[in-house]
């Protein structure tokens, strides 16, 4: 039971900009970023690294609402990054499928 499970059933609060039958995006509370959300599956999926393809249509869906989202949120015309960790020395601290969206500010590369 991860706490993205949790406020997938609105046990724990978040703030949810987005929700369909495969999705939840919401805020993160840490963000790194003026604008720094999540993209999760509804379904219990660990990480990248997990994913079969079976799972093709749901990766690319996440996809999709990540772009969405982040037009809605004012981010198409100066950019974003999607980021996903897969396992515990990627940063991975929530062992549920997420992807960060993060914008708002000019981003460097390398990240880490």
């Amino acid at each position: 039971m991860t706490i993205f499970a949790k406020i997938i059933r609105k046990e724990v609060p978040a703030q949810i900009l987005y929700e369909d039958d495969l999705a939840l995006a919401f805020r993160d509370v840490q963000p790194v970023a003026p604008t720094h959300f999540l993209v999760i599956p509804k379904e219990p999926l660990v990480s990248l690294a997990d994913a079969t393809p079976a799972h093709a249509a749901l990766l690319g869906h996440l996809m999709v609402v990540a772009a969405q989202v982040a037009a809605a949120e004012g981010l198409a015309a100066t950019g974003y990054r999607v980021v996903t960790n897969a396992g515990a020395d990627a940063g991975q601290s929530v062992f549920h499928l997420h992807l960060h969206v993060i914008g708002g500010r000019s981003l460097r590369w390398p990240p880490g």
